[in-house]
């Protein structure tokens, strides 16, 4: 468990997990770094409201003048999605974050890691990082998080902009099993399918209790990916996607820009080619992540 003197749960988030209720966890980066404001500070909102309307609680996981924060008050939200200097923080930032007083905003990784620290058991999300395309070094956190952290993640699959077919050898390489929500193929982001087979199929958030029982029961330290297809009315097509990702993938390559800023930098680019025809699906994603995860946590605690 996190020293108490590092982090604060808000006292709906903590009552719930005391209670054994529902509770779904909620990575912060997507505010400070995957929409503009005051757009993110709507999404956000709409992604905690979403929750609640599914029936759990929400806890948006992010680091207040160096304290790790579970759940934030209407006030912290806001002052995170006005605050154009916190730092993206994945595993390997908390610490400084936090010994540095600062604000940060937390990754898939970083998120997996303070939801398992604290009790949560489902954590929802857009898309999770990967092996980035045509280099076998640039390879996300969020995958080792996946190989040593037993929480359930929902997504709708990796960033589109990704290896996908690297990034499924390398989670099988790290034991995770990757699940698709009524569906056999792997979502591609922005579209409802790859080509990619996933591990199994899963129709329903009690089949998926069933499966997190097991794994808990065998004592795995692996998360379970939940890979969810973006909803059929908001899907940006294959075909339109893979054009306009080449198209930022290719000015990317001039501008010198690497590590943690490749994922912000690809988003805004991508949105800005097609049109935000990928921020409708981001947006129309997410919030049928978050109701997804919030049925999932239900079936848990059920």
């Amino acid at each position: 468990m996190l020293a108490r003197n590092l982090i604060h749960i808000h006292p709906e988030v903590a009552a719930a997990l005391a209670e054994h209720a529902p509770v779904v966890a909620l990575e912060s980066t997507l505010i400070t770094h995957g929409f503009p404001h005051p757009q993110n500070l709507e999404i956000a909102r709409k992604i905690e409201q979403t929750v609640r309307d599914n029936g759990a609680i929400p806890a948006t996981i992010a680091i207040l003048h160096g304290k790790i924060t579970v759940g934030l008050t209407a006030e912290q939200l806001e002052t995170l999605a006005n605050d154009p200097h916190a730092r993206k923080c994945s595993v390997r930032d908390l610490p400084l974050v936090l010994a540095q007083k600062k604000n940060g905003a937390t990754t898939v990784a970083a998120t997996m890691t303070i939801a398992h620290r604290t009790g949560i058991a489902v954590f929802a999300t857009g898309g999770i990082g990967g092996v980035h395309r045509g280099s076998q070094f640039d390879v996300s956190a969020d995958l080792m998080a996946l190989g040593k952290t037993p929480v359930t993640v929902v997504c709708a699959g990796m960033k589109a902009f990704l290896d996908l077919s690297d990034t499924l050898e390398y989670l099988e390489t790290q034991a995770v099993p990757v699940l698709g929500y009524q569906t056999d193929e792997l979502p591609a982001f922005y579209s409802r399918s790859s080509g990619l087979p996933v591990d199994a199929r899963v129709d329903s958030a009690a089949e998926v209790a069933e499966i997190i029982a097991a794994r808990d029961a065998l004592n795995l330290s692996q998360a379970i990916l939940i890979t969810v297809p973006v909803p059929i009315e908001a899907e940006w097509k294959a075909d339109a996607a893979k054009a306009v990702i080449a198209q930022a993938q290719a000015e990317i390559e001039t501008t010198g820009i690497s590590g943690k800023n490749i994922t912000p930098y690809m988003l805004a680019k991508i949105a800005e080619l097609s049109g935000e025809e990928s921020m409708r699906a981001n947006i129309a994603l997410l919030l049928n992540n978050a109701r997804v995860g919030a049925e999932i946590a239900r079936a848990v605690n059920g």
